[in-house]
């Protein structure tokens, strides 16, 4: 990866944004407080809206004077970092509200969208809930003529049952009418046997009787033939009376099948009458339930559609606000320039700041990576071209990305015994590196030198060598040619917490060309 020298307008050194011309974004966070982890409370200088330190000499106002020039000068490098301290907390005030004006644009823009596919629903939903309300209109009426003819149907049910009920009865009867029937055919039947006996034994005393029993011989015939044909009549009176009764008796066994199956018919009869008025019921209070939800959804319709201009009102006015936040911080940026540029400014003329100590060593370190390089390139341990190196190889399976280069194993040679003193200097100092002209770290600290594992989030914090700070800060500090460069810049601690800190910085030049400067990081 190849770095160009865009300086983006980001964030300081723990907020990194990524610089497209650079590549990914490498955002270091939790970095500690000091080389062990420990908290300091030391702290130089005052912030806004404090009482004078005893340490500020007075104005006076006696005259010009060298002494009195000198004071001035002295305040006003004080004043003016003071100020980069605010006007960095102020813009980092003004970052929060940024990215909470973007949270509440992101949840509108959700809540709108989300809206909309409401409103979408729930006309979905009405034509949905008109279409039931119609069907259940329909199965209303169905329901309503059904149980009317299944009335008018019970009635002729309850009639068929009750004839029905009552052909046993009548079949009884008949039995009871061709019993008596049959015993007049048998006395019927008794008679003509003995009609036949007396006609034979008429004809039998007119045969004796000669010429004179001839007539009544004939009468003999007569009435023997009578009672001939009334023994068949009754015979086949008999049978059919049989028969009848047969049939009968079938009959009675078959009615009476069928009277329980009419009984079972009527209890059916009357439990499907009741479940339809239940259902007719219950059909009915579902049709009242989805009118009154038919109407609410209209309702609700209504109110939705008019939610989305308001949403769109509330909208726009956090994007304006937004926008206004965006100018407010570019403003603050430019403020934060001016600031560091008064600090650079009064201590080139003679002032002196808090921060001199500092200024000082990071010079003197910066110079003697200086010439530590132009010895390598003396001694032909490394070519210019490799010492100017800017593409970035990633090493395969770092997270967050490592890079190395073709100097990368010079710096950690020539690097730790310049940097690791610095640690020692004030208990303020939290790290001290140097940096290429893009902001790619190749040697860190031993602290924040370490292997990385399979966290990523413990990596950011300890292995912090071989990456590309790309931020405000970063940039600004390996692109500065001036003999230093005092930025103050707010620190992620995580959780929501900052810490304001100094990065002073120092250029680097090899030969007379700009190889990038050295970091130096510490508390107020």
């Amino acid at each position: 990866m190849t770095l160009q020298p865009d300086i983006p307008a980001t964030d300081p050194l723990l907020g990194s944004a990524p610089n497209p011309a650079i590549g990914p974004t490498v955002r270091p966070v939790g970095l500690p407080d000091t080389p062990d982890g420990g908290p300091s409370s030391t702290r130089a200088g005052r912030g806004p809206g404090e009482a004078q330190s005893p340490a500020d000499p007075p104005l006076s106002a006696s005259g010009p004077g060298h002494g009195t020039d000198r004071a001035h000068l002295d305040r006003l490098a004080r004043a003016a970092t003071k100020m980069g301290r605010a006007i960095v907390e102020i813009a980092g005030h003004l970052d929060a509200l940024e990215d909470q004006s973007q949270q509440q644009a992101t949840a509108l823009a959700q809540l709108r969208d989300g809206a909309g596919r409401v409103v979408q629903s729930n006309a979905s939903a009405m034509e949905t809930l008109t279409k039931v309300s119609g069907a259940i209109s329909q199965m209303l009426d169905t329901l309503r003529a059904t149980g009317a003819q299944m009335q008018a149907t019970a009635l002729t049910t309850e009639e068929v049952i009750t004839w029905v009920l009552t052909l046993d009865d009548r079949a009884r009867g008949v039995q009871v009418t061709l019993d008596a029937v049959e015993k007049d055919n048998e006395q019927i039947a008794a008679i003509a046997a003995q009609v036949n006996m007396l006609a034979i034994n008429a004809k039998i005393e007119a045969a004796r009787a000669g010429e004179a029993g001839k007539g009544f011989a004939v009468v003999a015939d007569a009435i023997n033939e009578l009672s001939r044909h009334t023994g068949h009549a009754a015979k086949d009176i008999a049978g059919n009376v049989s028969t009848l009764t047969g049939w009968i008796g079938r009959l009675q066994a078959e009615s009476g099948d069928f009277a329980r199956k009419a009984e079972e018919m009527r209890s059916a009869g009357q439990d499907t009458g009741i479940k339809l008025t239940e259902t007719l019921e219950i059909a009915g209070a579902v049709n009242e339930r989805t009118t009154l939800i038919t109407s609410d959804s209209s309702t609700a319709g209504e109110a939705l559609q008019g939610f989305a201009p308001r949403i769109a009102r509330i909208t726009e006015s956090i994007a304006e606000g937004t926008r206004g936040v965006a100018e407010a911080h570019r403003h603050v940026e430019n403020l934060i320039e001016t600031s560091e540029q008064l600090v650079q400014d009064s201590v080139a003329i003679g002032g002196t700041s808090d921060d001199q100590l500092f200024i000082t060593d990071v010079q003197d370190r910066a110079a003697r990576i200086a010439a530590a390089f132009e010895a390598a390139l003396d001694a032909g341990r490394i070519t210019p071209d490799q010492l100017f190196d800017t593409t970035y190889a990633e090493v395969r399976g770092s997270n967050p990305p490592q890079f190395t280069t073709r100097y990368t194993t010079l710096t950690d040679a020539l690097l730790p015994e310049i940097q690791e003193p610095a640690l020692k200097l004030d208990s303020r100092v939290v790290f001290c590196a140097a940096v290429d002209r893009n902001g790619y770290l190749p040697t860190h600290n031993r602290p924040f030198s370490q292997m990385q594992g399979p966290d990523p989030v413990w990596n950011t914090a300890n292995c912090r060598n071989r990456r590309i700070f790309d931020d405000r800060v970063g940039l600004k500090a390996g692109r500065n040619t001036d003999p230093f460069l005092l930025q103050v810049y707010r620190r992620d601690m995580g959780g929501g917490e900052y810490v304001t800190m100094k990065d002073l910085s120092a250029p680097i030049f090899v030969q007379g060309r700009h190889w990038g400067g050295l970091r130096l990081a510490y508390r107020f």
